[in-house]
């Protein structure tokens, strides 16, 4: 029996696959309103906490870019 913790990446892939071979027609549903409406999660479920960092930061300056400018 392997004793390694399955990641939490690893933990909701694993759910995902589980829920397409369930409902394959649900997941195109679900498909179609992702593309629609994005989630932070699914944004920066793949960064590191640098990434995410980096992102914060980076739209914290645009909105002030954006008031001092508009």
């Amino acid at each position: 029996m392997n004793n390694r913790q399955e990641t939490p990446k690893e933990k909701r892939e694993r759910l995902r696959q589980k829920e397409l071979i369930k409902s394959p027609g649900g997941a195109l549903r679900d498909g179609f309103s992702r593309g629609e409406n994005e989630n932070l999660t699914d944004l920066t479920g793949g960064m590191g906490w640098k990434g995410t960092g980096i992102l914060i930061v980076v739209l914290i300056v645009g909105y002030v870019l954006y008031k001092l400018f508009f």
